[in-house]
């Protein structure tokens, strides 16, 4: 399994991770720490733990309003689907009643084809 390095507030970590997710994990390190950072220009000198702790409540709202933003989407691309759906069994009926109408006037054409040649022939 290999191990990444990473750097947070100036303290070196070393973290296993999957095969392949060492540039993610790096990422998210960086991501943190500058969120860290973040916090100390903004409050100054609160101890190391405070800041952590605030970085991650910070970094935990944001995924929370993610989700909330990810869950409203969904809800309205199944929205959308169902008016699509609709509008898909709406349009198979137009069709068919369309295909119906067609048939029935191609049907009179054909009889009054027929009863035109008839009437020639008499």
């Amino acid at each position: 399994m290999p191990q990444v390095t990473v750097t947070i507030a100036g303290q070196t970590y070393r973290v296993s991770c999957a095969e392949g997710e060492e540039g993610h994990l790096e990422g998210l390190a960086a991501s943190y720490d500058a969120r860290i950072e973040e916090m100390r220009a903004a409050f100054g000198e609160i101890g190391d733990l405070r800041l952590h702790v605030m970085a991650a409540i910070a970094q935990a709202d944001e995924l929370h309003e993610t989700k909330r933003r990810v869950a409203a989407l969904e809800a309205e691309v199944a929205a959308l689907n169902s008016i699509n759906a609709s509008r898909d069994e709406r349009l198979e009926r137009i069709e068919t009643r369309l295909a119906e109408g067609v048939q029935m006037a191609a049907k009179r054409i054909e009889d009054l084809a027929r009863s035109l040649n008839g009437a020639g022939q008499s």
